[in-house]
Parts: C-alpha cells; sequence; structure tokens
C-alpha cells in the first residue's frame, strides 16, 4: 500500500538544508552518494564480523550505472539496506543520521563511518528533478520499498519486488546537470573522490582496444585499484612501496626526496604520507598538493586550516574523521582538535628532519639545497617549528661546504669577532656578481657564506635575532676592514672643504639616476683605488619589502650606492690632486669600479672600452 507524506522538516533541522549552497560544487553529490553506499556495505560487513548477521554476505561493492539516453544515474550496494521504518526516519527527516547510532553500536566491528549529518543523500536534489530509492533491509523478512520525491517536501513510499539486499538510488538528472549524463565526466568524478574507498566502486567494464576500437570486456572496471599506503604499518612497506604511491599520486613530478608516514589514534585520529618534493623553481610551488581525505574518501586539496602554511608546501594525503567539517565536507571549522592536528604534524615533520639531520648528514647535505626553501619558510612563520629547525638548519658557504650552526660559529669565531665581540658571518648573494669582494675577504682568512634563497634577506634577521653576539654582512656591503672591524682605524683627515671636492669631483662621472655617498677610506696603499658598496640596512630591506608583494617605503628611494674611495692608493692620490673632472685617469678608475659591479652599460661600458684601447696603445 502507497504511503504519501511530507517530509519532516523542522524548525530545528531546517538550517543546515537551507545551507546546501554551502556544497562548493554540484558535482559532489557523486562523492555524497557513494560515500553512502559504502557505509551501508561497511555495515553489512560489520553485522558479518559480528555474528549478528549469518547469512551469504556475498561480494560486497558499489555499482554506479549510468543511462546517457535517458540521463539517469543509478548508485547501487548491497549493504545493509532499509525497511519501511528506516526510509521514514533516516530519509523523511531531514538531517537525521543514522550513522552515530550505528558507531555506538558496532563501535568494535567498524571503524568509523563517513556519514554524520545526515544530508549527504538530499545533495542529490542539486542535480535531480526526481530521485527514486528502492530497498531491501537485511533484516529477516524485510518487505522491500521505494522512495520517490521530486524535490518539493512531498513524498511517496510503496513496497517494491525488489528481491536482492541493499538500495539503488536512481537520479533523474535535470536540463541543468546534463553534463553529469557524461561517462567521462561521471567517471573523472569517481577517480577524484573515490579511488581510495574502502569498498570496490564499479563503473562499467574495463575496455580493450579490438578492431580499430574500443570493447567492453567481461571484467568489472574497479574505479578503486590503489591500496592506501596509510592504512598500512610503515614496517610492512618499503621505500619502493612509498615511491610507487606517489606516482600514482602525481604522475608527472620529479621524485621526492623523502616521506614521512603519520600514524597516531590518541588523543585524535590521523594517518597518512605526506612527502617533501623537489623545490624546482624556489618560490614558484603549487601549495595545494596535500589531499584530505575523510576514512578514504576524498574531500579537499585546500588545507590551510589544518596545517601551517608552511607544511602546504609539502605532498601527499592526509586521513582523519576527527576533522570537524561542514555539511559539506568542503569547509573547514577551527576547533581544538584542528590544532592539535596542525601541532602533531609539524612535530612529525621535525622529528624526521631531525632524525635524517643526525642520522643521515651526507643524505641531509645533497637535499639541502632543495630543503632549504621550505625550512626557511617553516622557521620564519611557525614559532615552534623555528626553535627546532635551528637544531637542524645548515648554512653553506661558497666552496660548497656545509656546516650546522654550531660548527660554522665555531669555525669562524676566532678570526671573524669585530672589536665589539660580536662574530660576523660574512655572505654573499651570487658568487660571481660578487667574487673581487669574496676573495678580499678569502685573503683575510675569512669564510663567505652563499645566502642565494629569495628568504634569506627575512632569514638573516631571525638569525641575528636566534644566535646571541652576532651579525650578517654582506662581503659588498663595506670594504672588508669595516665589516669586520678588528680595531679603530685612523680615518682620513679631510676638511668638510675638501670632502665636498672629494664627492663632487667622483659624482661627476658616474651614472645617473642612483644616490652615491662618497666616503674617503684608508684601505693600504695596494687595495683597489675605488670601491662601491650598498648598505647592508638598506639593501636588506628593500629585498625583504619587495618579496612581501611591494617595496614600499624603500621602493620609493633610488638605489643607494657608498663609493669608497681609498685615499692610500697612489693612483686616487693623483686624482685628488689634479682634481680635474675630464681626467681619464678618473673615469677610468671609476669605470673600472663600476664593471666590478656590473653597473657600467651602453654607451658608458663603449666608451670605456675604447678608453681602455687607447691607453694601451
Amino acid at each position: 500500500m502507497e504511503n504519501k507524506g511530507k517530509i519532516g522538516v523542522t524548525t530545528e533541522n531546517i538550517f543546515p538544508v537551507i545551507k546546501q549552497f554551502l556544497y562548493s560544487d554540484h558535482e559532489i553529490f557523486l562523492r555524497e552518494l557513494v560515500a553512502n553506499a559504502v557505509d551501508a556495505s561497511q555495515k553489512m560487513k560489520a553485522l558479518a564480523l559480528s555474528g549478528e548477521f549469518t547469512g551469504d554476505l556475498g561480494e560486497i561493492k558499489v555499482v554506479i550505472e549510468l543511462n546517457e539516453a535517458d540521463k539517469t544515474l543509478k548508485i547501487k550496494d548491497n549493504g545493509i539496506g532499509m525497511t519501511e521504518e528506516e526510509v521514514d526516519k533516516y530519509i523523511n527527516q531531514i538531517a537525521f543520521s543514522s550513522a552515530g547510532e550505528f558507531l555506538e553500536k558496532y563501535k568494535d566491528q567498524i571503524g568509523s563511518i563517513i556519514g554524520h549529518f545526515g544530508l549527504g543523500f538530499y545533495s542529490a536534489f542539486m542535480v535531480s528533478e526526481k530521485v527514486t530509492i528502492e530497498t531491501l533491509s537485511w533484516k529477516e523478512g524485510a518487505k522491500a520499498v521505494k522512495w520517490s520525491c521530486d524535490g518539493s517536501p512531498e513524498y511517496s513510499l510503496e513496497e517494491c519486488d525488489k528481491a536482492d539486499r541493499g538500495t539503488v538510488i536512481t537520479l533523474y538528472l535535470d536540463a541543468d546537470s546534463t553534463e553529469f549524463a557524461s561517462k567521462g565526466r561521471i567517471q573523472q568524478l569517481l577517480d577524484k573522490y573515490c579511488k581510495f574507498m574502502p569498498v570496490p566502486v564499479v563503473f562499467g567494464k574495463e575496455q580493450e582496444w579490438k578492431d580499430g576500437k574500443y570493447e567492453d570486456t567481461d571484467k568489472d572496471n574497479v574505479i578503486n585499484k590503489i591500496e592506501p599506503i596509510w592504512t598500512k604499518a610503515p614496517s610492512s612497506l618499503t621505500d619502493e612501496d612509498y615511491m610507487k604511491f606517489y606516482k600514482s599520486l602525481y604522475p608527472m613530478e620529479d621524485e621526492p626526496m623523502f616521506h614521512i608516514h603519520l600514524n597516531v589514534d590518541y588523543p585524535f585520529n590521523l594517518t597518512g604520507v605526506l612527502y617533501f618534493p623537489k623545490l624546482k623553481e624556489r618560490m614558484a610551488v603549487d601549495k595545494h598538493k596535500i589531499q584530505l581525505y575523510c576514512n578514504q574518501m576524498f574531500v579537499t586539496d585546500h588545507v590551510d586550516n589544518i596545517v601551517p602554511d608552511f607544511l602546504t608546501l609539502l605532498h601527499g594525503v592526509i586521513d582523519s574523521p576527527d576533522i570537524p567539517l561542514n555539511v559539506s565536507r568542503s569547509y573547514l571549522q577551527s576547533d581544538a582538535n584542528v590544532k592539535k592536528i596542525s601541532t602533531y604534524i609539524t612535530k612529525k615533520v621535525a622529528d624526521r628532519l631531525e632524525d635524517i639531520f643526525k642520522n643521515e648528514r651526507e643524505k641531509y647535505e645533497s637535499k639541502w639545497d632543495n630543503l632549504k626553501l621550505f625550512i626557511e619558510y617553516g622557521m620564519l612563520t611557525d614559532e615552534k617549528f623555528g626553535e627546532r629547525g635551528l637544531g637542524f638548519t645548515l648554512l653553506k658557504n661558497t666552496d660548497g661546504k656545509y656546516f650546522s650552526l654550531e660548527d660554522y660559529r665555531k669555525a669562524i669565531e676566532t678570526e671573524q669577532t669585530d672589536k665589539d665581540k660580536k662574530v660576523v658571518y660574512l655572505y654573499a648573494t651570487n658568487v660571481e656578481a660578487q667574487y673581487p669582494y669574496i676573495e678580499r675577504a678569502k685573503n683575510k682568512g675569512y669564510d663567505v657564506l652563499l645566502l642565494d634563497c629569495e628568504l634569506d634577506s627575512h632569514f638573516v634577521n631571525l638569525l641575528e635575532q636566534k644566535l646571541s653576539d652576532s651579525r650578517f654582512a654582506r662581503v659588498d656591503s663595506d670594504s672588508i676592514d669595516k665589516l669586520i672591524p678588528k680595531e679603530d682605524k685612523l680615518e682620513p683627515e679631510l676638511s668638510e672643504e675638501k670632502k665636498k671636492e672629494l664627492s663632487e669631483l667622483f659624482k661627476s662621472v658616474l651614472p645617473e639616476g642612483n644616490d652615491y655617498q662618497v666616503e674617503a677610506q684608508n684601505l693600504g696603499e695596494n687595495a683597489e683605488p675605488i670601491l662601491i658598496t650598498q648598505s647592508e640596512f638598506m639593501r636588506r630591506y628593500r629585498e625583504m619589502s619587495a618579496l612581501n608583494g611591494g617595496l614600499n617605503f624603500y621602493g620609493e628611494l633610488p638605489q643607494a650606492y657608498n663609493i669608497i674611495v681609498n685615499m692610500e692608493n697612489p693612483l686616487i692620490q693623483k686624482v685628488v690632486e689634479a682634481n680635474d673632472k675630464e681626467s681619464p685617469l678618473l673615469r677610468q678608475l671609476t669605470d673600472l669600479a663600476l664593471l666590478s659591479n656590473g653597473m657600467l652599460k651602453g654607451k658608458a661600458l663603449a666608451d670605456f672600452i675604447a678608453r681602455s684601447q687607447e691607453l694601451l696603445k
């Protein structure tokens, strides 16, 4: 006998129904319906394991059937099914989910149930003008029933002739959703959302090439062929297993450097595998390569609210039933569990890096150039990781040798401690461009670091805060004796008038458009006549501002250079005595300094070459 009625929507549960627009894409209807079918299948397995069901379990699977001509889509399972009373309770009373009741009763037989909200089924109406349910409960003596609804609050419920246990949901796609009547589109969605489901999901038949075309075989096309390694014990897996899984997720990516297997069941449940990718273009990285799953069902690849920002540079999978989701499973709600999970993942990453640093140092050094950006980013943005990172940060010098922070300080502190008892860390950002300055430092017995990462201007600020009695100075930011002053050095004694004359003399032959500060120093008669440097403070903060998305105040200023004139050099003494702005020697010495800094270009460079040829005659 057919029953008719209205779907129970009360003031208490109408809100989540109204909020169904929170589903980020209509495509998730298939994910929700397959998830429900998987739940029903898992429940059936649990009943058999508990001994409550003793009949023929059969081959548990979920089958998707598409009729492109009729624009209908069926989701079929041979799970527990429903009685008429259960349909009335769980379908007609919106947002009353059966998952919680069942999980409590059979918690020892089944790990978890995907559905939490009882709204997944109603996502079908986002794409359908009509939906039917044909279902037969596993319970002895149950009768099959058919539920039908056209999207209004009215439904019909009657007995039907379904003979096998389980549920068939049929979607009659509406005119705006014909894209889902395409075999290719359904295959794409199943591959996206269901490839790791714990129950076989079947869509059509496997095909083979025959007589110039693809033809169906007798073998089911099982979507979820790949067994997720994160559900296995790490001790049972090899490096090859992890690499194979990575290639299944990212077939076009280079091999990762190493991985971390996550596995915790208290105080929350979390499993997964994270990989450290090779960062090819430094900051040009894709930050949406971690996939979030809920009991092996894909949820999203935007995990910004689960893991700290720097960890989004990693690749891999996180699976947790304890991450709270709204009804769409597409947006994360911030709560204590999420914060605990974030802290745990950060700690596991730091533990892994520390382990490799201590026990596989050679391997760690070989991968440092690719790891450096990730670790610096983490230390700059996450305080706890920043503290841990000090223990596994490496410094690389211009000779390609790697040091821990502790070892490097021991190596340089004898020679590179200045008169104020501060250890000075000299560094270059480009070995070729700064070669003369690096050589001057080495000739003094100093070592020079190579800091060529986009974040290094920020990172040296952090290190200056963390490392006691120390400072960082780029090797071309001043004369070497001023970078690491050992004693108060006698400066040239010049009157204000002479200083002005000197400044005007050299500015007259310098390229326009920059700001120059001419400074007289005593560098020794055999040292270069002219050095061109940039203020460590100004240059560092220009770089930091540029990296933050705009130069701001510092970007509005012209490039500033210090023109250091070595008053003890005999050639400079000749130039100063002559005080002639047209002097070829003045221009030649200045051009040599500009050339050394890569600042001599265009006509000025051509004139320099011609002048040099004349001088050689």
